[in-house]
């Protein structure tokens, strides 16, 4: 599996990479069945709305295909570890497992300031696989930056 979420990732960083002038954060919304069901990048500038994190756009394109707010047996991959609005909302539609490369240590809520999808009092907890190509998804937004 290991070999598959890499896979899922460079997809991930190739939709990133679309994101224009916003950050670069791409996410990949996979169905049940594994197959790709929705995708999203930063959109928060070209939108000018603050909630349009790459997460958010692929969670809702997602539920709109799907049909329904419950995203169960879903897969998430995202280029950046999902903030706490993200990692609420991954909890909200109940995604079943979350991967994500580079670690956010100013915002990040799955392990780096919080980790909100692990927490024990919530009704609703993802498996979650971190740092899935770092460095790859590090240096991406680095140049950004630059």
């Amino acid at each position: 599996m290991p070999a598959a979420r890499e896979a899922w990732m460079r997809r991930a960083l190739a939709v990133a990479a679309a994101a224009g002038d916003d950050v670069p954060v791409g996410a990949v919304l996979l169905g049940p069945d594994l197959t790709e069901l929705a995708t999203g990048h930063n959109e928060r500038e070209a939108g000018t709305d603050p909630t349009a994190h790459a997460e958010i756009v692929a969670i809702r394109r997602g539920a709109a295909a799907l049909g329904s707010s419950h995203l169960d047996g879903c897969t998430l991959v995202v280029t950046l570890e999902p903030c706490t609005m993200c990692a609420g909302a991954i909890t909200l539609a109940r995604i079943s497992t979350v991967v994500f490369g580079a670690w956010e240590p100013k915002t990040g809520a799955v392990g780096s300031l919080w980790d909100v999808l692990r927490d024990r009092r919530q009704n609703h907890r993802p498996e979650v696989y971190a740092g899935v190509l770092a460095d790859e998804c590090g240096a991406l937004l680095r140049d950004f930056f630059r």
